[in-house]
C-alpha cells in the first residue's frame, strides 16, 4: 500500500515503484468499480478540458474488511476512469510524436473532479515550445510552482489527454499556434549555457615491443583541457609523444600544441565566434590552421533533420597494433587496436576537409600507411538557409615555415528547393583565390559545379595563375538500393596552386626545405624545417635561378582527381556491396595513384561474414593489393555470450595471415571486455619477418571514473605489451568529479545520497559517493534525456524524479539535478488508543507535514523516508467529513553496516490530537 494518499494514489518518481504503484491504484479502482450496483456506460479518458466527465457509480462498502467500518472517504472511487492526484512518471507525446519521459503532477480542480495534469514551465521547455508567444501574465502563472495551470488556459484549443493504464500523456497543440518547425527543433532560448567549470579529457597509451633483440617503448598522451566562464569557453588541445632510446639512439619526448582558442555561441546568428587557433572550413578551399578570429555558422545548431556528415577511419590490423592518425603533420589520435578490422569514429573535429594519414604499426615493427580521402558532399542547402564564415589571422600550418596574414570569406545560400549558390575568396601574402559555384537538386541526382581561380606570387620568380574545376555528384536509387554517396572529379591547370601548395612553394623559394607533412613526427619526433645554404639553393635552382618546376616538382601537384563512395544493397537477404576509392594523376610525375577498397557484407542466421579487396600505395610509391575475409559467430543467446571469429588475409607479395579470435563482455553494464587472438603468419614477403605463430590476450574495464585497457602478446621473434587509460575530470563549484571520456559537452548529475544509481545514458556510469556523475557526449543544441536507474539504491533513499532533460550549448557543462529524499524505511503496526484499527487509506505525515506512508489493511503502514526517531501523525476524514488526527512516537534501531537491507518492524499506539495539533 505504498504511495496511496488520503486523497489518491501518488506515483513516486522511483522507477521501480512507479509501475507497482500505478498497478496498485488501477487494481483498487477496478475492484471497487466492479462492486457497483449500476451498469456503467463507457466513459471517456480524462482530459485537461473535461477531467470530471466520468460516470457516477455506487459500490457496497460492507464488502470491505470490517464491513467497511474502518474506511475513510472513498467517494473519489465512485467516478469512472478516475485520475487521482499525485505525481505520475509518464511518456509525453506532442501531436503523436514522442518527446520525453518525465514526472507530471496531477491536481484536483474541484474536490469532486478527477485530477488534471498541471502544465509547468519545465514541461513547456521540454516540449520546445516558444515561450515568447505567451503574455507576461501567462508566463507568471506558468512559473508558479504552487499553482496548477491547464494547458487550455495558455494555448487556445490545446488539450492534454492521459492514458493511465499505459502511463501516456498526449499533448495536442494546433499547428497554427506552433508554426512551421523542423523535427528535433529546440528553441535557442531553451539552450542551457551551463555552469562555470574547468574540464580535462585525457587519453594515455603506452606500447612496448621487443623485436630482433631490440626493445622500445612509445607512449602517447592526448590532453584536451578547458575552462568555461559564462558563455566563453577556453580550450587547449595538445599531445605528448614519448619514445625510448634503442640501438644507441637517445630517448625523445615531444610536446605539440594542437590548438588553443576561446569560443562562444552567437545563437541569433546560428554561429560561433572563435578567437585563437582554429581550422577553416574545407568545403570551398583548403582547410588550414589559422591563428586569429573566425566567425562561422555551426550546423549543429540546426535540428537533426537538417544536419550533415562526418567521416570515419577504417582499416585492418594484422597483430595487436598501434594506430596513429595525422592531419597536416599533426598527430590527432593514437590508440592500440586488436587484430582484425577497426573503426575510429571519435576523432576530435579539426575541419571539414583534408586527407587523413593513418599509420598502422604492427607488433613486429612493420609499418603500413594509407590515406583516407575526404570529399565533401554537394553543397545543397534548404531554401532560405545560409552558411557563412569570415576568417582573419595568420596561417599556422605545421608543414609551412612562414606565417603570413590570411583572410577568407565564404557564403552559401539556398535559393529554392532546386538551386543553391556559393562563393568565396581567400587572400594571403603573395596568394589570392576566388571561387564561384552552384548546386542543383534534380531528379537525376544532386550535382555541384564550381570554378576556382588562383594567382600565386613566388619570390624571385614569375607569378603563376590557373584554374580548377570541381564536379560533385550524389544519388540514391531506391529501386535498386544503390547509394552513390559522393563522386567528385577535379581538374586543375598547370599554373593552379591551392593555398597550402602555394605557401609551400613560397617557402621553398625562400630557401626552406620541404618536408612531407605525413612524416613530420617521425623525424626524431621533432619538426624542424632546415634552411638551405646559399650554395645549396643555387644548385637547386640551376644557373638561371628562375625555375618554377624546380620548386613545384618537390610537391605532388594534382592534375586531376576522382573520388567515389558507392554502396549497393543486394536485396533483402543478399547483403551489401561497397566501393570506396580515388584516382589521382599529377602534372610533375607520371603514373596514376589508385587507392580503392571493394567489400561485401552479409549474414546467415547468426553468422556474419565479409570480404574485401584493398589497393594502397606506400611511402615509396609501391602498389600493394590485399584480400581479406572474416566471419563472426556468437556462442549462445545470452547477453554475455562470447563471440568467435576468424579472418584470412593475403596480399600481392604472397604474404598470408590466418587469425582466430574470441571476445566478449561481462558485468551488469557490460563494463568488462576481454579477448584472445591466435594467428599464423607464413612469413612470405613480410618485411623480413620470419612468420610463425602468435597470440595476444587483451582486456578492458569501463569504470565510472575512467576506461582502462591492456594487452600482452608474443610471436616469432617479438613480444609486445600495451596499457591504455582514458578519462575526464571536471571541477566546478559543487566539487571535483571524475568520469569516462566525455567529449566537449558534458552533464553533471547531482543526486545527493544516491550513490550507486546507474546513469542509463552511459555504459558503466554510476553516481559516486558524493552524489555526482559525469554524463559524457551530450548532443549540443538537442534535447538530451538523462535517466537514472534507482536499482541498487539503499531503501533509505528515494528519487523524486528519475529523468531530466537539457539542451546544452556546445562545450558547456550543464547541471542535471535530481531531488532525493533520504530517510529510513520501516513497517509500523499501529492501533488507536481505544484498540480499534485505523481507517484504511489514512495518510501518515511527518513533523514537516510530508507524506511518508498510507494505512493499509489491519493497520499496517509501510513508512518511507523517515528519520531515526520522531513523531508521526495519521490524518483522515470521517463519513460526515469531520477531520480526525492522531500521532505516535517512534525510534528505530541504529543501522548495522554490511547487513542485508531489511525493514524494521515497530508497534505503536496512536493518540488522538486536535486538528490544530493539541492532544485531545
Amino acid at each position: 500500500m505504498t504511495g496511496l494518499r488520503a486523497s489518491g494514489c501518488h506515483a513516486s518518481a522511483n522507477g521501480h515503484a512507479v509501475g507497482s504503484r500505478a498497478l496498485l491504484c488501477a487494481a483498487i479502482v477496478g475492484v471497487l468499480m466492479s462492486w457497483n450496483t449500476l451498469a456503467l456506460a463507457a466513459a471517456p479518458a480524462a482530459t485537461g478540458a473535461d477531467a470530471s466527465a466520468a460516470v457516477d457509480a455506487n459500490f457496497d462498502r460492507s464488502m470491505l474488511s470490517g464491513a467497511g467500518n474502518n474506511t475513510g472517504d472513498l467517494s473519489r472511487f465512485e467516478r469512472g476512469n478516475v485520475v487521482l492526484p499525485g505525481v505520475y512518471r509518464t511518456d509525453i507525446f506532442l501531436n503523436n510524436a514522442w518527446v520525453s519521459r518525465g514526472d507530471v503532477r496531477f491536481a484536483e480542480p474541484t474536490p469532486d473532479a478527477a485530477a488534471i495534469p498541471c502544465f509547468t514551465k519545465a514541461m513547456f521547455e521540454q516540449l520546445g515550445l516558444p515561450l515568447q508567444k505567451l503574455s507576461a501574465e501567462q508566463q507568471a502563472k506558468l512559473a508558479d510552482a504552487q499553482g496548477c495551470v491547464a494547458i487550455g488556459d495558455l494555448i487556445p484549443a490545446a488539450t492534454m489527454t492521459f492514458d493511465q493504464p499505459n502511463l501516456r500523456l498526449d499533448v495536442s497543440i494546433p499547428q497554427a499556434w506552433l508554426g512551421s518547425r523542423a523535427r528535433g527543433y529546440v528553441s535557442p532560448e531553451n539552450w542551457d549555457q551551463g555552469v562555470n567549470a574547468a574540464l580535462l579529457n585525457y587519453n594515455f597509451n603506452s606500447y612496448r615491443n621487443r623485436s630482433n633483440g631490440v626493445t622500445q617503448t612509445s607512449s602517447f598522451l592526448g590532453l584536451n583541457a578547458g575552462l568555461n566562464l559564462g558563455a566563453w569557453h577556453l580550450r587547449q588541445d595538445s599531445t605528448v609523444v614519448m619514445q625510448s632510446g634503442a640501438a644507441g639512439t637517445p630517448s625523445t619526448t615531444h610536446w605539440q600544441n594542437v590548438d588553443t582558442y576561446v569560443r562562444r555561441d552567437l545563437p541569433g546568428m546560428r554561429a560561433q565566434l572563435t578567437v585563437g587557433d582554429s581550422y577553416t572550413g574545407g568545403d570551398l578551399f583548403d582547410s588550414v590552421s589559422i591563428r586569429g578570429v573566425q566567425l562561422a555558422t555551426d550546423d549543429r545548431m540546426l535540428p537533426d533533420s537538417m544536419r550533415g556528415y562526418a567521416p570515419t577511419v577504417r582499416g585492418v590490423a594484422e597483430t595487436n597494433a598501434k594506430v596513429t592518425v595525422r592531419q597536416n603533420g599533426i598527430v590527432l589520435y593514437e590508440t592500440t587496436v586488436a587484430p582484425g578490422p577497426f573503426v575510429i569514429s571519435d576523432l576530435y573535429p579539426t575541419g571539414y576537409g583534408g586527407d587523413l594519414s593513418v599509420t598502422v604499426t604492427e607488433a613486429d615493427g612493420r609499418l603500413r600507411t594509407f590515406a583516407v580521402p575526404y570529399a565533401s558532399v554537394p553543397q545543397l542547402l534548404r531554401p532560405g538557409l545560409m552558411r557563412f564564415s569570415v576568417v582573419a589571422g595568420e596561417l599556422h600550418d605545421a608543414s609551412i615555415h612562414a606565417h603570413p596574414a590570411i583572410a577568407q570569406a565564404t557564403l552559401q545560400r539556398g535559393f529554392t528547393n532546386v538551386l543553391t549558390g556559393y562563393a568565396g575568396a581567400v587572400g594571403s601574402e603573395g596568394y589570392g583565390a576566388v571561387q564561384l559555384g552552384s548546386a542543383l537538386n534534380t531528379s537525376y541526382g544532386a550535382l555541384a559545379l564550381d570554378l576556382t581561380a588562383a594567382h600565386t606570387e613566388i619570390p624571385g620568380q614569375s607569378s603563376q595563375s590557373g584554374e580548377s574545376v570541381r564536379v560533385s555528384y550524389s544519388k540514391i536509387l531506391p529501386a535498386s538500393n544503390t547509394s552513390l554517396t559522393v563522386a567528385t572529379y577535379r581538374y586543375s591547370t598547370s599554373g593552379y596552386l591551392g593555398l597550402r601548395d602555394a605557401m609551400t612553394v613560397r617557402d621553398l623559394a625562400r630557401g626552406y626545405r620541404y618536408v612531407d607533412p605525413t612524416t613530420l613526427t617521425t623525424i626524431a619526433g621533432v619538426n624542424v624545417p632546415t634552411l638551405l645554404t646559399p650554395a645549396q639553393r643555387q644548385a637547386l635552382l640551376g644557373a638561371n635561378g628562375d625555375n618554377f618546376s624546380t620548386y613545384t616538382n618537390q610537391l605532388d601537384r594534382q592534375r586531376s582527381r576522382f573520388d567515389i563512395n558507392l554502396n549497393q544493397r543486394l536485396g533483402s537477404r543478399g547483403g551489401s556491396l561497397y566501393v570506396t576509392g580515388s584516382a589521382v594523376d599529377y602534372w610533375n610525375r607520371t603514373g596514376t595513384d589508385v587507392q580503392f577498397q571493394v567489400g561485401y557484407n552479409n549474414t546467415f542466421h547468426k553468422l556474419s561474414y565479409s570480404f574485401s579487396a584493398t589497393r594502397t600505395r606506400d611511402a615509396y610509391s609501391r602498389m600493394s593489393n590485399q584480400f581479406f575475409a572474416s566471419f563472426t559467430l556468437p556462442l549462445g543467446d545470452s547477453v554475455h555470450a562470447p563471440t568467435i571469429g576468424a579472418s584470412f588475409t593475403h596480399d600481392s607479395t604472397g604474404h598470408t595471415l590466418d587469425q582466430a579470435t574470441l571476445n566478449g563482455t561481462l558485468g551488469e553494464d557490460n563494463q568488462f571486455t576481454y579477448g584472445a587472438t591466435a594467428s599464423h603468419d607464413n612469413g612470405v614477403g613480410n618485411g623480413g619477418s620470419s612468420g610463425g605463430n602468435a597470440g595476444t590476450l587483451y582486456a578492458g574495464y569501463r569504470s565510472p571514473y575512467a576506461q582502462i585497457n591492456g594487452s600482452v602478446g608474443a610471436g616469432s621473434g617479438y613480444s609486445q605489451a600495451s596499457l591504455g587509460m582514458a578519462g575526464a575530470i571536471v571541477a566546478y563549484s559543487g566539487g571535483v568529479t571524475f568520469g569516462q571520456p566525455m567529449g566537449d559537452t558534458v552533464g553533471i548529475v547531482e543526486a545527493p545520497e544516491a550513490k550507486g544509481a546507474r546513469v542509463i545514458n552511459g555504459t558503466g556510469v554510476r553516481v559516486d559517493r558524493f552524489g555526482h556523475a559525469l554524463v559524457p557526449y551530450l548532443t549540443p543544441y538537442n534535447l538530451n534525456t538523462v535517466q537514472l536507474d534507482p536499482k541498487g539504491l539503499p531503501l533509505s533513499v528515494q528519487l523524486d524524479a528519475t529523468s531530466a532533460q537539457v539542451a546544452p550549448h556546445a562545450g558547456s557543462v550543464v547541471l542535471l539535478k535530481f531531488k532525493t529524499d533520504a530517510g529510513r524505511s520501516a513497517v509500523a503496526r499501529v492501533r488507536r488508543s481505544d484498540g480499534q484499527l485505523l481507517p484504511f487509506g489514512a495518510e501518515v505525515v511527518d513533523a514537516q507535514n510530508q507524506s511518508v506512508g498510507v494505512v493499509g489493511q489491519a493497520g499496517r503502514i509501510l513508512l518511507r523516508g523517515v528519520k531515526d526517531s520522531g513523531q508521526l501523525t495519521i490524518q483522515w476524514n470521517t463519513e460526515d467529513d469531520q477531520p480526525m488526527r492522531c500521532s505516535f512516537p517512534y525510534r528505530l534501531a541504529a543501522p548495522l553496516k554490511d547487513q542485508p537491507r531489511t525493514f524494521e518492524t515497530i508497534d505503536a499506539t496512536c493518540t488522538p490530537v486536535g486538528v490544530n495539533g493539541t492532544r485531545s
